[in-house]
């Protein structure tokens, strides 16, 4: 495939993004970058070329592989000396503590002092070695053979050392058996032999268990890119929709809502009107349950009178009415009129009564 088609739109362009994911995580490039600038995805495309994962490249990731052997063998060494170290001075201990508690054999005790010492000399030996006579004085003023002169006899430190070698066996199995059984819980009701055989098997379950762990931390890495990506994604769409939301709401709800408040209103008029008719047919329904035909007929002959009446006072008012307003022109002088009219009326009045009561006596 030829470096131009990873620029262009397509599987290319996915394939140069994952490339750069992996070997350029910085970056967090986007197809878009990608389109945009061509001259760069070449340049990034032969980078990868001379580039592993790490973005080291290929020459120094080789000798950096080489350099992590070595450590590993030099770690390796000194993991078991620092175990071995570490289970003499356990045996060391415990020899302490058995002899406070005087559960100590003379083979014990001959053992663990012979040790001590061919230990106590064998560090000071170090201390005083070549590699320190230039360095600094010898210590306390003892050379290196004073110090081999106290070593133990030959014959006992051979028999220490077969002796040692099984102390170290069986402590190294109770910790093989302790970190299993801290591994599988099940195991501490084995037998010797089947937890002697997972123990076999330990380092093995152990590796696939740490390439597991690195496996998921990959994919968990992997897993965490498409996150962003699909979270800016996610981003970009809703913003989308919320513009979408929006430009609905302003040009179809707006203009809708008159049509929409129109048919509201015909429809209340509508349910108003029905509810007037339900109430007047409830009315005669009333009516027509409390009264008869002939009570009924009596009440309309009443009101016909009544409504005749009404209309006689009624015209009777429209006549005194212009009455009124024919004597209303005549303004303040048909006033005085008036009440003089009433002066008299009243004066003979009172003399029509005074007649009456002369006329009696």
């Amino acid at each position: 495939m030829a470096s131009g088609d990873f620029c262009s739109p397509g599987e290319g362009v996915e394939i140069l993004q994952q490339v750069c994911v992996k070997q350029f995580p910085p970056c967090a490039l986007t197809e878009e970058d990608l389109i945009q600038n061509p001259n760069f995805s070449k340049l990034l495309l032969s980078l990868s070329q001379h580039m592993d994962e790490s973005g080291l490249s290929l020459t120094l990731a080789k000798e950096q592989a080489q350099a992590w052997t070595e450590v590993r063998l030099r770690k390796m060494a000194w993991l078991r000396y620092e175990i071995l170290q570490r289970i003499i001075q356990e045996l060391l201990v415990d020899y302490y503590v058995k002899a406070q508690d005087k559960n100590l054999t003379s083979e014990d005790k001959k053992f663990h002092e012979t040790l001590e010492q061919r230990l106590l000399v064998t560090e000071l030996a170090q201390l005083s070695g070549p590699g320190q006579e230039t360095e600094m004085p010898p210590l306390l003023g003892f050379e290196k053979a004073d110090l081999l002169e106290l070593m133990p006899p030959s014959q006992d430190f051979v028999w220490m050392r077969d002796r040692l070698r099984l102390e170290v066996e069986e402590q190294l199995k109770r910790k093989c058996f302790t970190l299993l059984c801290y591994h599988d819980p099940s195991s501490d009701t084995d037998g010797e032999t089947l937890k002697a055989a997972k123990v076999w098997k330990l380092p093995e379950v152990l590796v696939g268990e740490k390439q597991q762990c690195l496996e998921a931390r990959s994919q968990q890495k992997e897993q965490l890119v498409l996150l962003e990506k699909k979270r800016a994604a996610y981003s970009q769409t809703l913003l989308r929709c919320l513009t979408l939301l929006q430009r609905l709401l302003q040009e179809h709800r707006l203009k809708t809502q008159s049509e929409l408040d129109r048919i509201n209103a015909q429809y209340l008029e509508v349910k108003c009107s029905a509810m007037i008719l339900k109430m007047r047919m409830e009315e005669v329904k009333v009516l027509s349950d409390t009264y008869s035909a002939e009570k009924v007929e009596v009440h309309r002959l009443i009101r016909d009178r009544l409504e005749g009446a009404i209309r006689l006072q009624e015209q009777d008012m429209e006549k005194s009415r212009l009455v009124l307003k024919t004597y209303e022109v005549l303004g303040e002088d048909f006033e005085n009129l008036v009440k003089e009219y009433t002066q008299l009326k009243q004066a003979t009045e009172n003399k029509r009564w005074a007649l009456q009561e002369f006329s009696k006596t």
